[in-house]
């Protein structure tokens, strides 16, 4: 271990997925925040564990070309932008590298195949949505955002990658409550019984300027609200939705399922494209909607369509992809398991008047089968799950439908790894890779591969026994322990080996037919969640397991 205090001169090897500078010490990872690829720095070690520490930047002796001094003035404090003080090109070089060893190490195919990220001219103003957490701190209203890794609200006045009439709008609610003792409903971060205001979404449309406030409260009695109300289509032009959403329940989640239009409609509409959608306060819709357009066209581009094909769209959410696809395919069908995401997506088809697209409630896994039980044959296969990528199922079904070409749209790029591993398995070979920078100034990237099938007269299969292959040489590099011990020091969050197993799982660490073991109808099993997956997948990388 070493000596807490203790001070150091280091070089930064690379970034690692945070986005922290990772430096040795005899061997001995340290992991410093702020601190980029290449630089020499001084550092004073702040914690220090068996396996790794962690070290505080004192001076940087030798400056990166990549470095920049940030725009935002809470950059060291807000746990959002964890990236700003790299150049913006950098971050889409640290972005492609991060693919291209998922690629690399997880689904086990040539990293040629990932494409250099496509980014925005600039990386700010691009959020459509703002999510604002509201908290008591010294008798104080304080709004804003998380500091980074932990539940302490950093009061803003400004955020650079939120559209600006956001601003206004928080230093309106603000002075309201001030002026009327309006409560948060948390205390230093914790529920009391006198406060009513939790959280402050703002939503805007981009290409009509439409905005709709939400405020989300513990109870449905607010006081002066139609003094607010007034305050705010007074001074924020394009105000057309002032809803409330009332959320009782002591949970992370931001948002309950009652709203109550206060003000104006209950929706605002927006364009993707040429499409027309009407977003609700619960609907979902894409934050960065400048990428979501390069998204979906490099989506539309993969899947080749003359207008004479059939396809799937897996997850379809709201159907924002399925229209996309419907302007040059015969006939699309989109499957989502939440309903009114599919009720969503149904007004979405009419009104845009698209008649080629049919949805469906359920699994894709198992709708996908039905359809194809029923004679309806894809070309085409499209798929965007959520960050624990597709269900294994569904790869399955896939495998069996032998569409000539699958879309994989993607959030995570390690499961989009695991995931290509598994579909190159059924026959499928990986063409290309194309990561999109959704979230300029963060950590995240989302890509889109496109897959083809392989000529069976060309290819042979070759068979191998699982017991020749090492597959335990990556398992013996860290214990259970080890990686519960890094991710709880690093990230502060306590993960079970439940947790740490099916991570490793969807990585392709364990053996296959653990992978593919099925299990009871209607069994239980609690499932890790994105944040303590990602800090998991951190372990692992750290351990060089993946």
């Amino acid at each position: 271990m070493l000596e807490i205090n203790k001070e150091y001169i280091v070089t930064i090897e690379t970034l690692g997925y945070e986005g922290e500078g990772v430096a040795r010490i005899n061997g001995y990872p340290v992991f410093i925040q702020g601190a980029l690829t290449g630089e020499r720095i001084k550092i004073k070690i702040i914690k220090s564990k068996k396996k790794f520490a962690f070290g505080e930047i004192l001076e940087i002796i030798d400056k990166s070309d990549g470095r920049k001094i940030p725009d935002c003035i809470y950059f060291e404090k807000c746990g959002g932008c964890t990236l700003e003080h790299l150049k913006y090109d950098c971050q889409l070089e640290f972005k492609t590298n991060r693919v291209k060893e998922c690629i690399r190490k997880i689904g086990g195919l040539n990293d040629d195949i990932v494409l250099p990220t496509l980014g925005m001219k600039d990386g700010y103003r691009y959020r459509n949505k703002g999510q604002f957490q509201v908290d008591l701190v010294d008798n104080e209203v304080k709004i804003g955002f998380y500091s980074e890794k932990s539940h302490k609200i950093i009061d803003i006045d400004s955020c650079l990658i939120q559209d600006e009439e956001s601003e206004i709008i928080i230093r309106i609610i603000k002075k309201w409550m001030k002026k009327h003792s309006i409560m948060p409903a948390k205390k230093n971060g914790a529920f009391f019984g006198d406060g009513i205001l939790r959280n402050i979404v703002i939503r805007k449309a981009f290409k009509t300027n439409e905005i709709m406030v939400i405020l989300v409260t513990l109870h449905k009695e607010i006081s002066y609200i139609e003094e607010l109300i007034k305050e705010l289509n007074s001074n924020v032009t394009g105000i057309k939705s002032i809803i409330q959403n009332i959320n009782d329940k002591d949970t992370n989640w931001v948002m309950g399922e009652e709203c109550i239009t206060l003000a104006g409609q209950n929706y605002i509409t927006d364009y993707i494209g040429d499409f027309k959608f009407n977003i609700s306060a619960l609907s979902f819709f894409q934050v960065n909607p400048y990428q979501t357009e390069v998204l979906y066209n490099k989506a539309l581009e993969y899947a080749d369509l003359s207008g004479s094909e059939v396809v799937f769209d897996a997850y379809c959410g709201t159907g924002t992809i399925t229209l996309f696809l419907s302007q040059k395919a015969k006939k699309v069908y989109g499957v989502e398991i939440i309903e009114q995401a599919i009720e969503n997506a149904k007004v979405n088809a009419t009104l845009n008047n698209v008649a080629n697209a049919e949805f469906f409630v359920g699994k894709s896994e198992e709708v996908i089968p039905n359809l194809i039980g029923k004679g309806i044959r894809p070309n085409v296969i499209v798929v965007d799950p959520p960050r624990k990528g597709c269900d294994i199922k569904l790869l399955d079904s896939i495998g069996e439908a032998k569409p000539d070409r699958v879309v994989y749209v993607s959030c995570d790029p390690s499961t989009l790894a695991r995931d290509l591993k598994c579909l190159e398995e059924k026959g499928y070979r990986t063409v290309k890779v194309q990561p999109v920078d959704m979230f300029p100034m963060t950590k995240h990237v989302e890509t889109v591969a496109l897959l083809s099938k392989l000529n069976v007269d060309k290819h042979i299969d070759v068979e191998i026994k699982l017991d020749e292959l090492d597959l335990t040489s990556a398992e013996s590099k860290a214990t259970y322990a080890q990686i519960k011990e890094y991710v709880l020091e690093k990230f502060g969050l306590k993960v079970s080996t439940l947790y740490i197993a099916q991570t490793k799982k969807k990585c392709g660490i364990e053996m296959r037919e653990h992978y593919n073991k099925s299990k009871k109808d209607n069994q239980a099993i609690l499932q890790c969640t994105p944040e303590k997956e990602e800090a998991i997948m951190d372990a692992l990388r750290h351990f060089k397991m993946i």
